[in-house]
């Protein structure tokens, strides 16, 4: 089975998350998915680096980020492949942003991020962020 890595940014402004919504996928199970921006990390990058770049190709944003800024990582198998999925926490100083590849987003607060339709993967990151279960 495919393994992929990749990266995430948990991005907050003004006590708010930004939570993105994917388009369609060939996958199913993630198509129309919540969540947080990022992806794949590429040969010779390290996990901040290839946040940085995510994070500029997808919503043409400069965002500063250290190894010192992970928050959680999440190793989760869906049915076609195997994701390991570093989190960073980003703060911004502007909720402005271009959206370049998903379909929505929002800022919501952290109590109600677990009323999204978030993927699979994701989902332990809304938990450790709201600090209990809201998913059971």
């Amino acid at each position: 089975m495919k393994h992929i890595e990749v990266v995430a940014a948990v991005i907050l402004f003004n006590q708010k998350v930004l939570c993105m919504q994917r388009g369609k996928n060939k996958h199913d199970y993630i198509s129309y998915k919540y969540e947080f921006p990022g992806g794949k990390i590429e040969d010779g990058e390290s996990k901040a680096e290839a946040l940085i770049r995510e994070l500029k190709e997808e919503m043409n944003i400069d965002i500063n980020i250290s190894e010192e800024d992970h928050f959680l990582t999440v190793d989760h198998t869906y049915p076609d492949f195997t994701i390991t999925m570093y989190s960073y926490i980003c703060n911004v100083e502007t909720d402005t942003f271009i959206r370049k590849e998903h379909i929505n987003h929002v800022w919501l607060p952290i109590e109600i991020l677990n009323t999204l339709d978030w993927a699979q993967a994701d989902k332990p990151i809304v938990v450790k962020l709201q600090g209990e279960n809201k998913f059971e």
